[in-house]
């Protein structure tokens, strides 16, 4: 399904949204980071895949591939780290709320503790933090994030699941020393469940989600994922005015990624951005529901999907202030077009480097495919033959097991035939493409 949205609107990015996130933060963010021993050094691949763009019948298919950031194997390696500094940040550097005006210096450089990010990320403080706790509920991937940075700076980390979390991912997440808080209900009942927790003993939380009273941290982390777009920018060698895209497909979840990368987009790119369109799961539509409503909605089915970490059932408010307005067309697809999506990644083709999408990482791509294969569709967001796409891997295979269920094929049988795909273009100086 898709639904053209009624609000969207072309014209420079409002100065109200650029107080709340901006291209400077987002660099800002860029640089904390690269303090952080959790992430691998540089950008991650921007990747080329001509063929895939021929069977679509566009000019061309980008996909930034986040499974690469850094061996949690997600984007959300972006979000809760760096938010999870700046709140400590604040808490005990004397920094103000966005962490760029502190006490005893400008720029968020020079805190009166003598704790910046740097030393944050290095673990110069974790005697002084042993006791500071945070908390927040997750499907996987931002709780594993948040676990990874809370053991390199030294603070406690407590992380609630839901039932449908699988022990996979909770082995993942409790390996990086968090302590697991397992409930019944779905992830909707686990975040309230963390705020609740946090409130009986004073933990602080860190979600990725905003709700009424709470949205310094949720700013945080989608502030973090501009960092993508930045990268983006970076590769596309985008100097001009005319922006080299055409459409964007976003996974939606709560809407913090989306509301991170098209904030910085449409910055930078004002009325001349591409065309956003926002992908979820069909049982987990809340972002589709709230563009139907005008307002943030709850998802109109039963929130559980093979895109674990778009099983998401209440929009961000926060999230919703920038994707009302700028978000051209909401869509949902069906956890069969997923995995159809994960496989022709995995794939590859002689001209299409094979590699490892998960199953909420390949659904941009599903959007794209049910698109182009609707001739409505196509038509109602602009995509046809000059089209040129850009998609976000946003997860590696983050639960093994379900990859190779799913797929057919190990992970490592993929990364390894991309490998030998890439060793066959150096030999050949580039003529397969």
């Amino acid at each position: 399904m898709l639904y053209v949205n009624p609000h969207v609107m072309r014209a420079p990015y409002p100065a109200p949204l650029q107080d709340i996130m901006s291209i400077a933060r987002a660099q800002q963010s860029r640089t904390w980071l690269s303090h952080w021993s959790g992430l691998r050094p540089g950008s991650t691949p921007l990747r080329v895949l001509p063929e895939l763009a021929a069977e679509l019948g566009v000019s061309g298919v980008l996909v930034k591939d986040e499974a690469q950031r850094s061996s949690l194997g997600s984007f959300k390696a972006l979000g809760a780290p760096i938010a999870l500094a700046r709140l400590l940040l604040r808490e005990y550097g004397g920094y103000d709320e966005y962490g760029e005006h502190g006490e005893h210096g400008e720029h968020g450089e020079h805190g009166g503790s003598g704790i910046t990010a740097a030393t944050l990320f290095q673990g110069e403080h974790r005697d002084a933090l042993s006791d500071f706790t945070v908390i927040s509920a997750t499907d996987g991937n931002h709780g594993r994030a948040l676990a990874a940075a809370a053991q390199s700076i030294g603070c406690r980390c407590v992380i609630v699941l839901h039932a449908h979390v699988s022990e996979e991912r909770e082995q993942a997440i409790a390996a990086h020393g968090a302590r697991i808080v397992r409930i019944a209900g779905n992830y909707d009942d686990s975040v309230a469940e963390a705020a609740a927790l946090a409130h009986r003993h004073g933990w602080h939380v860190v979600s990725d989600t905003s709700y009424e009273g709470y949205e310094a941290i949720p700013r945080d982390v989608m502030q973090g994922y501009g960092v993508i777009a930045a990268e983006i920018e970076e590769a596309l060698h985008a100097d001009g005015r005319a922006c080299p895209l055409t459409h964007v497909f976003l996974q939606g979840g709560v809407g913090g990624l989306a509301a991170g990368v098209v904030s910085y987009v449409w910055e930078r790119w004002g009325a001349w951005r591409p065309t956003f369109v926002v992908v979820e799961p069909v049982q987990a539509d809340c972002l589709y529901q709230s563009a139907m409503a005008g307002k943030p909605a709850s998802a109109s089915g039963s929130v559980d999907s093979v895109m674990a970490g778009l099983a998401c059932g209440e929009t961000s408010p926060l999230a919703w202030r920038f994707l009302q307005p700028s978000v051209d067309a909401f869509m949902t697809v069906t956890d069969a077009q997923a995995v159809a999506a994960m496989q022709r990644l995995a794939r590859g083709s002689e001209r299409d480097a094979p590699f490892v999408a998960g199953e909420s990482g390949a659904a941009g791509l599903a959007g794209l495919m049910q698109a182009a294969a609707s001739p409505e569709m196509a038509q109602a967001i602009g995509l046809d033959a000059a089209s040129r796409v850009l998609l976000i891997n946003t997860e590696g295979a983050t639960a093994p097991s379900v990859y190779a269920e799913l797929v057919g094929e190990p992970a490592d049988s993929v990364l390894a035939r991309g490998q030998a795909w890439h060793a066959r273009r150096q030999t050949h100086g580039g003529s397969l493409a």
